[in-house]
């Protein structure tokens, strides 16, 4: 019987009497495997196009890795992908600058999860699409226009001038995203929530907070009419 490979990690599995004077060689490298699916940590740059991770029979692999950093700044919506079929779960770090651009973490067929710039996610791979198991949201400063992803959590510094927070196109239902006046300007320069086609607290119109110190949460409810609702005022 002839050597096989195991499903997810790719390890040599050594048929018996196989493999005579080298059959420590390669279960020294299936060790190695393990160690970096459990414990391994690589940074990836994804700037101007996307990031396919690989997965190598019997040998070390940047897609076998446990912690996944990204880092670069965005020139366009990107995709960052594993291999079909792969079931594992990851540790994703988004180090990127989105620059106002989409980064998705994502099977090659199938589905995958939206990253929100700053935070750290804990995915897991089904074998056909990925999924998020959990997420530490991240606080960052804001000081101009942008279109955000759910999950964000924003410092918004309006001390040059008002600033426009556009809200995700698409949100689902539960989606949040957090506001605070970072330097209490909000009064002087006011923060614009965007609604981006969906309706703010029962009304079809964009939110101007002009209150010093104002810091909330939106969440979206999934009914229409409502919209996004304060879950923190």
């Amino acid at each position: 019987m002839a050597n096989s490979t195991s499903a997810n990690l790719k390890l040599t599995v050594q048929a018996t009497g196989e493999n005579s004077g080298t059959w420590g060689q390669i279960t020294n490298t299936n060790l190695l495997i393990l160690e970096q699916a459990i414990g391994g940590y690589d940074t990836f740059n994804v700037t101007n196009a996307n990031r396919a991770l690989t997965f190598t029979n019997g040998a070390l692999s940047n897609g076998k890795n446990e912690v996944i950093k990204l880092t670069g700044t965005l020139s366009g919506n990107l995709n960052v992908t594993i291999p079909d079929s792969i079931e594992k779960v990851y540790t994703v770090v988004d180090g990127c600058d989105h620059a106002g651009n989409t980064l998705t973490f994502k099977t090659s067929s199938g589905t995958g999860v939206l990253l929100c710039e700053g935070n750290c996610y804990t995915l897991y791979s089904d074998g056909t699409n990925i999924v998020k198991a959990d997420e530490y949201r991240k606080w960052r400063v804001v000081s101009a226009a942008e279109t955000v992803q759910a999950g964000a959590k924003l410092l918004v510094n309006t001390n040059g001038g008002g600033v426009t927070i556009t809200l995700p196109a698409s949100p689902a239902t539960g989606d949040e995203v957090h506001f605070v006046d970072q330097g209490y300007d909000f009064n002087s320069n006011a923060l614009t929530v965007g609604r981006n086609g969906s309706n703010i607290a029962n009304a079809a119109s964009d939110l101007v907070v002009n209150t010093q110190g104002a810091a909330f949460c939106l969440v979206f409810s999934g009914d229409a009419t409502t919209g996004w609702t304060y879950k923190e005022k």
